[in-house]
């Protein structure tokens, strides 16, 4: 297998921005390697759906842009559709924690919230960033369009806000406790 087989595989899995230094570890090749191998990849790209997103020293796949009206009208079918289930949700544990990660968001749902926190990020609900503690993961939190749709000024004003709140940290408190257990016994 080819490394730049080996780099479209692991951009695909990821669904998000890789580093270029996160490549090399992964993969345990050189910076240059990888260089030549993204070259390759990016020229078989040229004539297929995706493309190879660079943004500073992060990559990810995108669709091509010549899809864009194609796209563009799929997402437009996918936002008018009603929130699921799972998405409220999701959505509701991240608006009472005003900052959590996906794991906190899965420990508190008990299933993997991949897809639907794409799905909330895609329709402008959610936004991520870098989590400043930890850069290996992101902190989702509402938008400012999420709040305005909502009629609230800040999440404070939300129904209930401090009993779920709390609620809500004893079990991340919870979930840290865990995860500080699970690396003892490692």
């Amino acid at each position: 297998m080819e490394l730049k087989q080996k780099i479209e595989a692991i951009l695909f899995f990821k669904g998000e921005p890789l580093s270029i230094k996160r490549l090399m570890e992964i993969l345990k090749v050189s910076k240059e390697e990888i260089g030549e191998a993204l070259i390759d990849l990016n020229n078989d790209l040229n004539v297929r759906g995706i493309v190879l997103v660079e943004k500073g020293d992060e990559l990810t796949l995108g669709t091509n842009p010549e899809l864009s009206t194609l796209i563009e009208d799929l997402q437009k079918e996918e936002l008018n559709k009603e929130l699921s289930k799972a998405s409220l949700e999701t959505l509701s544990i991240i608006l009472y924690k005003n900052s959590v990660t996906r794991a906190e968001i899965d420990y508190i749902r008990g299933v993997n919230s991949s897809f639907t926190l794409r799905m909330l990020s895609i329709r402008g609900l959610v936004e991520k960033t870098t989590d400043l503690k930890d850069n290996r993961r992101y902190i989702y939190k509402p938008t400012f369009d999420l709040l305005s749709f909502m009629g609230v000024k800040n999440v404070e004003e939300l129904p209930e806000y401090v009993d779920i709140n709390n609620n809500l940290n004893e079990a991340g408190v919870k979930i840290e406790e865990e995860m500080k257990e699970d690396k003892d016994t490692e």
